[in-house]
């Protein structure tokens, strides 16, 4: 089968053939690829910034968020059959250990995550189990909602996260309305009151934020910590959401947050530096986010089956995986690319 593996780090990923997955334990599903998203965390994981955590033997296939057809299954699945229409949560899980059984599987002791750990999906088959594949309505095109996989279920886990803090009258700011960005707009567009303003430094970003639900959009120009500022009366914002965090933007959304709001980082690359002072004086809070629960999946599904929740598209061959990144990293990309073998 055809998949786009990478080499070495620092180097330009490639289209090569090699052997299909083979089923080999009783809860293994071998799911057929109609839409594998291309996520910034590839573009990290090229510059080797995941290496040190996952310590993935090279060459390997990328691909973290997946969504396809049910193709193969192990003897002891039976959530899913052959022929199902199946999004894919981004880290299988064991079901036994002490996360798992308190409902906060992403955090499983035994987890793998194809596409950083092993094989992901940028191919024409991909290994994984029945825990992970959450059944979709048979019309769902894969390729229309891959990228909820991992952006979908990220952007959703830090909303649903900072819904008790964004209850009416209070104001949320989205740092980034990009890939992440802009499904968690929709999202906080969906499950609060919360005044929304969106914060980007490219146009029609802020453009298709305004259409999805921003109340407000800031360009971020350089004077768009003060304009934040003056649209909170001085105050900052009571939630800040940075689906950005690095080459700055890092600062700029604890420096936008108001005395006793909350900072939720979700992008990252940068280094924050905040004197524990401010820290304590203010009682802001700095809130980490990673991926999401299974049933963060199947809530965000939920959402985008019914309309409220769309991603935003553009679809490339396989073989032009290639293409497809150097989008992404030139910023020539709006919402989200899926590769379409």
């Amino acid at each position: 089968m055809k998949a786009v593996r990478l080499h070495e780090f620092h180097g330009t990923p490639v289209v090569d053939d090699v052997a299909e997955p083979t089923i080999t334990g009783p809860l293994d599903v071998i799911v057929k690829i109609g839409g594998a998203g291309v996520c910034r965390t590839d573009l990290h994981i090229i510059e080797g910034q995941w290496d040190e955590r996952m310590h993935t033997p090279l060459p390997y296939v990328l691909g973290h968020e997946n969504a396809g057809w049910v193709h193969e299954v192990g003897s002891a699945v039976t959530n899913v059959a052959v022929g199902d229409t199946v999004i894919l949560h981004p880290t299988p899980t064991c079901g036994l250990c002490r996360a798992c059984r308190a409902g906060d599987d992403m955090h499983c002791e035994n987890s793998s995550f194809p596409g950083l750990s092993t094989d992901g999906g940028m191919a024409e088959y991909l290994l994984t189990s029945a825990r992970a594949c959450v059944k979709l309505e048979p019309s769902t095109q894969p390729q229309d909602v891959a990228a909820l996989a991992d952006a979908g279920i990220t952007a959703y886990h830090a909303v649903k996260k900072a819904i008790p803090l964004a209850y009416p009258g209070t104001t949320c700011v989205v740092i980034g309305a990009g890939g992440l960005g802009h499904i968690g707009v929709q999202c906080l567009a969906a499950l609060s009151a919360t005044r929304i303003i969106v914060v980007d430094r490219n146009p029609d970003a802020l453009k298709l934020a305004e259409q999805i639900g921003a109340d407000v959009t800031v360009v971020a120009d350089g004077g768009h910590v003060a304009a934040v500022q003056d649209l909170t009366g001085g105050n900052g914002a009571d939630v800040v959401l940075d689906f950005v965090a690095e080459q700055g933007a890092e600062m700029d959304g604890w420096n936008m947050t108001a005395p006793a709001g909350s900072y939720f980082v979700i992008g990252y690359g940068g280094t924050v530096h905040i004197p524990t002072l401010d820290i304590i004086s203010t009682e802001r809070n700095v809130i980490g986010n990673i991926v999401g629960t299974y049933n963060d999946l199947a809530e965000l599904m939920a959402l985008a089956q019914s309309g409220k929740v769309t991603l935003h598209t553009k679809t490339y061959p396989l073989t032009a995986a290639p293409d497809a990144l150097a989008d992404l990293d030139a910023g020539r990309v709006r919402g989200r690319a899926i590769l379409v073998p």
